[in-house]
Order: structure tokens, then sequence, then C-alpha cells
């Protein structure tokens, strides 16, 4: 009997604490799957002006995407995460330049499981780059075509061909080669264009104080480099300098557009220049609708070096794929973001400063003032040699001038203005305001395709 009184005090005792007890009620459970699917949804089918703020095209062109990469089996769907989620993460860290913790919150993953299926997607466009880097077609352009301020007079050019400095992080030991004439480091990238804006080459990963018309020798040089059709030419400006297929402005005489905008041409080279500046105006649109598409190459990285260099790449064939889908989804992307006009963006470009050409005097057949020899081609290319030597251990001459002040000062010289000058490219490596070696430059040829067995550490401190 004392027994069951004890057992029954005891059984209220408990009752009346537990009737004493605060409860924190739990909040319900999120079903991530769910979430996921409602989050992807909202982006593709609240029309075509949030799914451009979103991720950088319209619904019908990502869908073409992702058909296209399945087709040709370059992304594949996993029992977790389906293909349009693998797209979506992608071209919203690579259009906004959104950080992996950021993007793992919004679609409740790990930042591994985000950064490994970025990794994936970005390899699969870059097989893709095959498919829509390609040369020019070997036919007249419809602009120079149905334009007669341009035909036929450049009926035989197939592009136009200019660098953009996309601004990059680099260790601390190697900064200075990447510090050019602009803010911060930055690589040198090369690229070619179509009238229709689409790239049809691509050199990355120069650095920034690298000359233009280096980075360009380097193009021409590589066995899969920068192909000119025979009878061709491609649109350049003053510093690539006179060289065969590449068609630069007259020196010494107006050419950017706005210098015309109170007086028209007076005189054959002016007009001339007026018409290359016009349709050269393709290359600094491409690389203006580029960097407003991809905010990733144009702000700053926390990628590996390597890795951006892959983006910069990337972002070329998805901008090729856009322009063939739908040509004139990057005005939906001007207008429905706010952002500045493109033609400003286009005032950032690495060529809307005043055109820079070294004229180097041509004396190697004169007479030295010595009684004992005469000067000799042969001993020019010794010398350049040398000094070719001396430049790439950093020793630099200390001082170089522009063409236009001196021929204001040398008035008998100004024969040399648009002559070619032999060994132009070796000099500029002598005469170069520049650090750089070229050891890091990659092409689409230069890219590791293979897929990693381990994954690659994650740099997260700046997110």
């Amino acid at each position: 009997m004392r027994a069951a009184v004890t057992v029954i005090a005891t059984g209220v005792t408990i009752i009346e604490q537990e009737r004493n007890t605060i409860y924190i009620p739990r909040e319900p459970r999120i079903n991530a799957i769910a979430q996921r699917e409602f989050y992807i949804d909202s982006i593709l089918n609240r029309g075509d002006k949030h799914c451009v703020e979103q991720i950088r095209m319209k619904p019908v062109v990502f869908s073409r995407l992702c058909d296209v990469l399945t087709s040709r089996d370059l992304l594949r769907s996993t029992q977790n995460v389906s293909i349009r989620e693998q797209v979506i993460v992608f071209l919203q860290i690579g259009g906004q330049n959104q950080r992996f913790h950021v993007i793992s919150g919004i679609y409740y993953r790990s930042v591994e499981t985000i950064h490994r299926y970025f990794r994936i997607v970005l390899k699969a466009v870059l097989k893709f780059y095959k498919y829509l880097i390609k040369d020019p077609e070997d036919t007249i352009p419809a602009e120079i075509m149905n334009n007669r301020r341009f035909y036929p007079y450049f009926k035989d050019c197939v592009g136009a061909i200019d660098g953009t400095h996309v601004p990059t992080n680099v260790p601390i030991e190697i900064q200075g080669k990447f510090r050019g004439r602009k803010e911060g480091t930055t690589q040198n990238v090369l690229a070619a264009i179509t009238f229709d804006l689409k790239f049809i080459y691509i050199l990355a990963s120069w650095e920034g104080s690298a000359h233009d018309s280096r980075v360009l020798g380097d193009a021409l040089s590589r066995s899969n480099g920068l192909k000119i059709p025979e009878g061709k030419y491609y649109l350049g400006d003053a510093g690539y300098g006179i060289r065969k297929g590449i068609i630069s402005p007259f020196c010494g005489v107006r050419y950017h557009l706005n210098e015309f905008t109170e007086r028209s041409p007076e005189n054959k080279k002016e007009l001339f220049n007026l018409r290359h500046s016009s349709l050269r105006t393709a290359i600094e649109r491409g690389f203006g609708i580029l960097k407003s598409l991809f905010r990733s190459i144009d702000g700053k990285s926390f990628w590996s070096y390597e890795t951006q260099v892959d983006v910069v790449l990337a972002c070329c064939v998805i901008h090729n794929h856009i322009m063939g889908v739908d040509p004139y989804d990057f005005l939906m992307e001007e207008i429905c973001l706010g952002n500045e006009p493109i033609r400003r963006t286009i005032n950032l470009s690495q060529r809307e400063e005043r055109e820079e050409n070294r004229e180097m005097s041509s004396t190697q057949n004169e007479k030295c003032k010595g009684k004992h020899f005469t000067w000799s081609k042969p001993m020019s290319h010794m010398l350049l040699e040398i000094l070719v030597e001396e430049a790439l251990k950093g020793s630099k001459p200390s001082s170089t001038f522009k063409a236009e002040s001196f021929v204001k000062a040398h008035p008998n010289h100004d024969k040399y203005l648009n002559k070619k000058l032999d060994m132009y490219e070796v000099m500029t490596i002598v005469v170069g305001k520049d650090m750089a070696t070229g050891n890091y430059v990659k092409s689409y040829v230069d890219v590791n395709l293979e897929e990693n067995t381990e994954e690659q550490s994650i740099s997260i401190e700046n997110e």
C-alpha cells in the first residue's frame, strides 16, 4: 500500500512539473527540395525581365543552353541536382559575381556542393567552346555588304581585334607584372569579334603590363592561335602597328568618332579613319556587352587565378550562345537592370584612351659617323637580341617618345609615319613599359578539361 502511494505521488509530481514547463515551439520544417524548385520556377516563369535580372538571359535562351549541353553529353542531371539547377547556379555566380556562401543559402546546399557543381558546369561550357567560337566565314559580312559607307571599301574585312583589361586577383609576389595603366591588377585579354558581335578568338591571361602588340604577336605565332584567312584582314588600332592581315588607322590623323562631331572629314585619310573607327566599334560594343552581362569579369574575383581565366573564356562562350539564339537579349538586360547604357560601358574599354604609337627611326642602312664600318641589318638583329635579353630581366629604357611630339620636333621624319618598321614586334619588347613574361597565357587549347578526381580547395576568405 505504501509503495502504491509513493508511485502515485511521484506521478502527480511529474505531471505538475510538466504543466509548469515552458515549451519553445519548434519552427516548421523546411522542405528544401520544394523551396529550390519554387525558386527556380520563379526565375524562369515570372517573365523575361525578371529572368534576365537573375541569370542574364531570357528563359528561351536558358532552355536552349540546357538542351545543347544535354544533347552533346556535356552535362548530366544527378540524383540530387537537376541540370537546370546546375546551370542557374553557374549563371548566378558568373553573371552577378555572387559568393558561394550566398548561393548555398538560397538553394539550401552546402558550400562544397555549390562549388563542385560550379566547376562541373564551367568545364561543360568550356567544352562547348569549339562549337561556338569559330573562325569567320569566307563571305562578306552583311553589316558591310548592306552599308554603302563600308562596301566595297572593307569587303575583305572579317572582324575587329582589340584587348581589354579584366580585374584579377594574383599572389602578391607577381602583382607587379599585372599592374598596367589600369587601376589594380588586371589580365590583358585579346579578342577578335565579327560585326554581328560574336567572338571568334580569345587569348586570356597576359599580364596587365603587357604591350598590346606583344599580345597580338603571341596570338598570331601560336599553332592554334588567331588565324587570318588568305586575302582577308581584321581592323585593329594604332597600337598594333602595321602588319599583314591587320589594318590600322592612319597615325597623326583624327580617328575617334567624337573627334568628328564638330568637323567632318577633310581628306581621304580622315574619311578612312572615320569609317575604320565606325566599324571597329564592334569590338568595343562586344566588350561592353560582355562586361555588362557578366559582373564576375568586371569586378573583384574570389577564385584561384586559373579559374578566373577559365571564367573569362566561358563567359565569351555563353555570350556567343546568347547572340546566336536571341541577339537582342543584352538590350533587355540594359533596360531591366537600369545600368548605364552600353555606350558608357564602352568608355571603360581599353582602347578609348588616346591612340599611342611608338615611332622608331629606321636608320639601319645609314652610315655611321665612324670611319671603319657601316651599320647593317644583321648588326641590328644582334643588338636587339641583347636588348631583349635585358628587357626580359626587367631592365628598360628610361624614356621613349610619342609619334606626334617626335614629328613636331623633327619634321623631316614625318615620312616614317604609317610605314612598316622592320622588327617592330621585337622592339616593342624592348621599349614597352611592361614586366610581362607571358607564362600564364591561356587560350581554349590550353584549358584542362579533364574531370578532377579531387576537389580543389575553396578560398572563402572574402565571402
